[in-house]
């Protein structure tokens, strides 16, 4: 019976030190099956909202928040209150979790936005999560689970190519792969919008420095209403 368990044992700490691979492409839609294949706009949103609250979706509630709100004033005031609070819980939250080269977090409006640079989360010569970058999804997952009243738009981008097919399908292959790892890790995928905008929408210059900085994976936050 010891036997047995130190056996057990052994396997079990083999497992956790394993690197993380991706499952085959194959099977990625299997995994991502409720995810929307489109931007993250206002209308997808609100399209989309009755499949999110039928698969266990839920809307950001009084509870969600450390401070309650104003128990003054109309509902919508108080709705957005509640909100902001919301969401600055959920950015201190990543910040305070993902202080590495390569990622940074930013607020915009009622969102939360994460940057993921691709040598940060992916080996540098394979399409694949590397181990710094399974930890980093890792943080994230956690910290997505918690605050699950959300949205969260996967898009991938590449620096400037010449064949913008290739870019296109070289910033899919990244923002579904970082989707397939959420999933893996608890995520529930209607609340994902995955897309590949290839060189489209640059933050650096692309010189040498610029170019690895614009190959990244964007995670745009949205508040679910």
């Amino acid at each position: 019976m010891h036997k047995k368990i130190v056996s057990l044992f052994l396997i079990a700490m083999l497992a956790a030190c394993a690197p993380y691979v991706s499952p085959a492409r194959e099977s990625w839609m299997q995994y991502l099956n409720g995810a929307s294949f489109t931007d993250m706009t206002d209308t997808a949103r609100i399209a989309k909202r009755p499949v999110y609250l039928g698969a266990g979706g839920r809307v950001i509630l009084s509870d969600d928040v450390t401070a309650p709100v104003s128990e003054y004033g109309d509902k919508l005031t108080n709705d957005n209150a509640r909100i902001i609070k919301y969401m600055s819980e959920l950015e201190f939250a990543l910040y305070d979790g993902l202080r590495k080269p390569g990622i940074s977090v930013q607020r915009a409006g009622s969102e939360v936005v994460v940057i993921l640079v691709r040598d940060a989360i992916m080996e540098l010569n394979a399409a694949q999560i590397s181990a710094t970058g399974d930890d980093t999804l890792n943080r994230i997952s956690k910290i997505l689970k918690k605050f699950d009243a959300t949205f969260i738009e996967i898009a991938g981008y590449t620096d400037a190519m010449q064949n913008t097919v290739a870019a296109n399908a070289l910033s899919s292959d990244m923002a579904q792969r970082v989707g397939v790892y959420f999933a893996q890790h608890g995520i529930n995928t209607t609340r994902l919008f995955i897309v590949g905008r290839g060189a489209a929408r640059p933050i650096a210059a692309q010189d040498d420095i610029g170019r690895l900085t614009n190959r990244r994976v964007e995670l745009r936050i949205a508040p679910a209403r």
